[in-house]
């Protein structure tokens, strides 16, 4: 089957000050370092990882809204188009982004009727008589009342702007969404609910979800298939259920161990000191300075993905041993 959209080998890199004064040396950042991966119609990818691996900015890549430095995005086999070219805009109805913060993410002086319909008016479809009955569409489908329609963002529950925010995506009727940690801001119980919302959509609609989330329980929930990133490369990726049931990284199991279990003890797996910066990059596996088992050849080497008996993709060069071995 043809991928609906596919990345292949992106990287994004800027040049960043190594300090503050204007004068200081530049630095590559590297936000993104040749990530890969393909999203079948219908089907969920969850991207994980801690906040700074490059989870945001691989969305971003994958709509075209910045342009990497190096491999491309191919969207039914297709080369994305160039940002701001007539194709792109196009081929931007079929491929739409829900934003993390809906207040941030909505205009406070538009009712939100207005804000719906915006994408018709922008990519010029329906007539104007046509998009009022197009929003309250849309409404209906995500559980909003139609007299919200005239109601503004500040007025409406953090629950609803998230569902208006899903609405304004939708009604271009795209067959990818981008959702970028689009229940992080939101209560536990309202998170419930557009989670529940979001396997309906797919379900009737058949639409296909890029899920960047650090929360592996939602994860969990919507995704048939996980990527887990850190420091802009993906380390594991595979089936969910492979990949959350019997994680096989190192920094997989540790965000694995994490997740909070009601009955049953999981044994906890604390990963020392911090991230490294994407503006230096240590030399070999870049997980090598926080993992247990990192050896000599960890530490000059960067390991690439490695394929599995049960389909997944590992990047670690001890992955075949089982169990690992603590470096002593």
């Amino acid at each position: 089957m043809t991928p609906l959209l596919e990345a292949v080998d992106l990287h994004r890199h800027y040049a960043v000050r190594t300090g503050r004064n204007p004068f200081s040396a530049k630095a590559l950042l590297r936000a993104v370092d040749g990530v890969s991966f393909r999203i079948q119609p219908g089907r969920t990818l969850g991207l994980v990882g801690e906040s700074g691996c490059g989870k945001s900015t691989t969305g971003k890549l994958a709509l075209g809204l910045i342009p990497p430095s190096a491999g491309e995005i191919r969207c039914e086999s297709e080369p994305m188009p160039a940002a701001g070219t007539a194709a792109w805009r196009t081929l931007r109805r079929r491929l739409q982004m829900v934003y993390q913060d809906p207040l941030g993410a909505l205009d406070r002086r538009l009712p939100i009727g207005e804000q719906i319909a915006e994408p018709l008016v922008i990519h010029e479809q329906a007539k104007p008589a046509e998009r009022r009955e197009r929003a309250l569409s849309v409404m209906e489908a995500v559980g909003l009342q139609r007299h919200l329609l005239t109601r503004y963002p500040h007025e409406l529950s953090g629950g609803q702007r998230q569902r208006v925010v899903l609405a304004r995506a939708l009604i271009t009727e795209p067959r990818l969404l981008v959702c970028d940690e689009p229940i992080s801001a939101l209560d536990v119980s309202i998170q419930a609910q557009v989670v529940n919302l979001l396997l309906d959509l797919q379900e009737r609609l058949d639409i296909a979800y890029l899920f960047i989330s650090h929360d592996l329980r939602v994860v969990r929930q919507v995704s048939h298939e996980v990527a887990v990133m850190y420091l802009g490369r993906i380390v594991e990726r595979g089936e969910a259920e492979n990949v959350l049931a019997e994680p096989a990284h190192p920094y997989t199991r540790a965000l694995v161990s994490a997740i909070p279990t009601v009955g049953s003890k999981r044994e906890r797996i604390l990963l020392g000191g911090d991230p490294p910066s994407p503006a230096n990059v240590p030399p070999g596996c870049s997980f090598h300075t926080r993992c247990p088992f990192a050896t000599a050849q960890c530490r000059s080497e960067i390991p690439t993905l490695q394929p599995l008996a049960d389909g997944r993709d590992v990047a670690c060069h001890r992955v075949h041993e089982t169990p690992l071995r603590l470096v002593a």
